[in-house]
């Protein structure tokens, strides 16, 4: 048996809850890193006795496309699965319900699913310094009561009642490409870093709109804070989303 996390966290926060859900399991946990875009993951197999935690943000109420993509070439083998999907306090709408439907088309058994707050990507006022100790706590709690369900019922697969609609949402255009200033050295990081692939070397202060997924990785992980997005495109964007981001949303068990 393995224990292995199946993760598309490209700024960090869905690793954060991933981590958090697995580190009580009291076992070596491997890791398929989804943001990879050198992986072949067709070459990714799992087997019926292996529990996988998958889990992806949450990009407009739905699954980052990439994810989906990539998660759908991994061969689940019938293994045991706990989907998680992780957002910024503003809603996660379809997500889970997607991934649930990638993963058991991936021939996983999917047996639980959690939604976990994080602090948002692109505005770090919502959800700011989540997950929080409190949240870790929680979601501790939520990983116990997970085990205890496998060890009970460790081969059947679960018919869980989970939010979203099917048909999904519409996807939401991507808008907010970052793109270098005047402090960017080329140093290369973004290009061999970003997930889509949509930084050039041979470009590097911009990005492919059309690649791009807005994940916000080339930002986050500059060493010279040089990439950026248009800060009036944002605030314009925080101000639609503060009446939805106003009220603290917590975290979520289905068993």
């Amino acid at each position: 048996m393995r224990y292995i996390q199946v993760v598309f966290s490209p700024t960090g926060g869905t690793q954060k809850v991933a981590d958090a859900v697995t580190e009580i399991w009291g076992k070596q946990v491997d890791r398929v890193d989804l943001t990879d875009a050198e992986e072949d993951f067709s070459k990714v197999v799992f087997e019926e006795g292996d529990v996988v935690l998958a889990a992806v943000p949450s990009y407009g109420g739905r699954v980052p496309e990439l994810a989906v993509k990539r998660l759908g070439q991994i061969q689940g083998g019938r293994a045991r699965c706990v989907i998680v999907c992780v957002y910024g306090n503003r809603a996660y709408e379809d997500t889970l319900a997607e991934l649930q439907d990638v993963a058991e088309k991936c021939s996983f058994r999917v047996m639980a699913a959690i939604s976990a707050v994080a602090e948002h990507s692109i505005m770090h006022q919502y959800a700011a310094g989540r997950p929080d100790e409190q949240d870790i706590t929680e979601l501790h709690e939520f990983s116990k009561k997970i085990l205890k369900k496998l060890k009970e019922d460790g081969t059947a697969s679960s018919q869980l009642k989970i939010p979203g609609d099917r048909p999904y949402k519409k996807e939401a255009g991507v808008g907010l490409v970052p793109k270098a200033d005047k402090k960017c050295t080329g140093c290369g990081l973004c290009v061999r870093d970003c997930p889509a692939q949509a930084i050039s070397k041979d470009n590097i202060k911009s990005a492919d709109a059309k690649k791009c997924i807005s994940c916000m990785r080339c930002a986050v992980r500059c060493p010279e804070s040089a990439r950026k997005v248009n800060s009036a495109m944002v605030s314009a964007a925080a101000l639609v989303m503060k009446k939805a981001c106003s009220v603290k949303k917590g975290n979520e068990l289905f068993l």
